[in-house]
């Protein structure tokens, strides 16, 4: 496991060793008092006198060997937390290093739930091992056997029969670890779970409310807490028995010590005094090899934490170039694409050609595989056969760096984050000057409700852009893009908060975007692209077929259907006193 963790501590090694040589210095200091113990009562069990003078200097060693005890430990403490810290800052960088190498759609996959826990709770659980585990841990071993052994230089009987409680409970210990781990995966599976569910139904809060679904939701929610309180329970029933026998074992090495060494007096076989000093110093040995121990009860939870870290990794990072786009225009091609979700294949061999400075939509129904194709444009993830090139250049053969930079992606659901509008908008192109990013906000027609707003495009988003209602958020994405002006844009239903009163505004501000772009766009309101160069009918994971809006309707029935369909859900409406029309 140290070999696991040793590539993060890099130069901060220097600290852990410190940490552990003052450490052993310090519990060294610490067990160094039972030896004047021994001074002081040795001679009273020969009848010698003592004067008060021999007593009060051996007192006067005791209280500075506690003070060296207290600095070393204390300072011991402080170097490995320096390490440790160090050390964690180092593994949360380098993890979200490779995280940025993975595939979205797989970071997405592991739950927001699974990734906070393994980047705080997990992660900060490391600290246990690097700030204490390591140099407490070889300190309070290497003290004792150090004491071990001049026990039995002093009395190889005597010393024996301190070594049995030591190997009860090493042997309880043991049982206990075995015990645990059979039960370890069940519970860290249970802890996943619960954490993914509990922000869902927090993300979740207003749906279940207004759909009166409190008791399904909170029944799911109450499950799933309980499942974690069950397994971690059972874990514990397990490991508790063991662990009682061993906490209560070790620290008494004078379980044999004292009755049989009092016989081996008795007989003469040792003599008082060794047993009196092999006594003292059995007094030092158990309760640091206890606490030794009970770091040792860490270490498999802390090996599988890091293992959790790996598998993150697991899947392989995205296929990236190191080139700058040396495409010849901004042509989009899609050639013979495959993907699939796992073992399941959801594009089945799509070629498609998209012209620069033409717009080409995709329509279908749900599922049908049309934001995954859009997704694999921006590289969302790696294809599984096939090619997507732009201006015959190959999109993994440029770094993910020129891809964005050609590429500019709108979705339905776009993140703002909890700093000024301002601050939002200029993440499209952060280098841009404050007339640049204003300009964008005004094409995006953005200016109508940041004149409501009392900071105007410097007031707060809020959490996630709670501060704005879906269509302002919407507003503010295509403001991102407008600044970003990339020359290919990707449209992934990035009307669907527009609702009548906005409808204008938020063409216009898609009109700025598009223009003289080669564009993307996918909508479940066929209208809104019915003007486009070209529409791709999507089914089942295959282009069935690829025309014009005019002679799609000529020659596609399921294009037809689709556009019925959609032309009847826009005349919908409720009847007064009646049902739908």
């Amino acid at each position: 496991m140290f070999k696991k963790v040793a590539p993060y501590i890099g130069e901060n090694k220097k600290y852990t060793i410190a940490a552990v040589v003052l450490m052993i210095i310090g519990i060294f200091a610490n067990t160094v008092p039972y030896f004047f113990l021994y001074q002081i009562i040795s001679p009273l069990t020969k009848g010698e006198s003592i004067d008060l003078s021999f007593i009060l200097i051996r007192v006067i060693a005791v209280a500075v060997c506690e003070l060296i005890f207290a600095f070393c430990y204390t300072q011991g403490l402080g170097y490995s937390h320096v390490s440790a810290y160090n050390t964690l800052k180092n593994l949360r960088v380098s993890l979200q290093g490779k995280m940025e190498k993975q595939p979205l759609g797989n970071i997405q996959e592991l739950g927001t739930g699974r990734i906070k826990k393994v980047f705080t709770d997990d992660i900060d659980q490391i600290e246990l091992l690097l700030a204490h585990a390591i140099p407490e841990g070889i300190a309070n071993i290497a003290i004792p056997v150090l004491i071990i052994i001049l026990m039995f230089i002093a009395s190889w009987k005597v010393a024996i029969l301190s070594i049995v409680p030591i190997i009860l409970g090493m042997f309880a210990m043991g049982k206990m670890m075995k015990s645990g781990l059979s039960k370890m995966n069940a519970y860290y599976e249970s802890a996943a779970r619960m954490n993914n569910t509990i922000i869902e139904y927090v993300n979740g809060m207003e749906v279940v409310k207004v759909f009166n679904k409190d008791g399904d939701s909170y029944k799911r929610f109450g499950d799933v807490v309980k499942s974690y309180r069950d397994f971690t329970l059972d874990w514990y029933r397990v490991c508790w028995p063991w662990m009682a026998i061993y906490a209560s074992i070790l620290p008494c090495l004078v379980l044999l010590m004292v009755p049989v060494g009092s016989l081996f007096v008795i007989g003469e076989s040792v003599a008082m005094d060794k047993l009196i000093l092999v006594l003292c110093m059995s007094f030092a040995v158990g309760p640091s090899i206890l606490k030794a121990l009970n770091f040792a009860g860490k270490f498999p939870q802390l090996n599988y934490k890091i293992a959790e870290l790996e598998k993150m990794m697991e899947h392989p990072p995205l296929k990236e170039g190191k080139s700058e786009f040396k495409g010849r225009n901004r042509d989009v091609s899609f050639n013979n694409v495959h993907f699939g979700y796992g073992e399941k294949e959801v594009l089945h061999g799509i070629s498609l050609e998209l012209k620069q400075g033409t717009t080409t939509a995709l329509v279908g129904e749900s599922g049908s595989g049309k934001s995954t194709l859009a997704k694999l444009l921006v590289h969302y993830y790696d294809i599984d056969q096939g090619s997507i090139e732009i201006g015959g250049q190959d999109i993994t053969d440029m770094s993910l760096e020129a891809l964005n930079d050609q590429v500019a992606y709108v979705s339905q659901e776009q993140f703002l984050f909890n700093t000024s509008l301002y601050e939002n908008i200029l993440i499209g192109k952060p280098g841009a000057t404050g007339d640049e990013v204003l300009d964008a906000a005004h094409r995006a027609q953005c200016d109508e409700f940041l004149e409501r707003l009392p900071l105007g495009i410097e007031t707060l988003a809020g959490d996630g852009g709670k501060q704005l209602s879906g269509g302002e958020r919407q507003r503010i994405s295509l403001a991102r893009a407008i600044l970003k002006n990339a020359p290919i844009i990707v449209l992934d239903e990035a009307t669907a908060f527009m609702d009548p009163e906005n409808e204008e505004k938020m063409k216009a501000a898609i009109d700025e975007i598009i223009k003289d772009k080669t564009v993307l766009v996918i909508a479940h309101r066929l209208s809104t692209i019915k003007n486009a160069d070209k529409i791709c009918v999507i089914k089942d994971g295959n282009c069935i077929a690829a025309d014009t809006h005019d002679k799609l309707l000529e020659s596609s029935s399921e294009y037809k259907k689709l556009w019925e369909a959609s032309v009847s859900a826009s005349t919908w409406k409720i009847k007064e006193g009646g049902p739908a029309a």
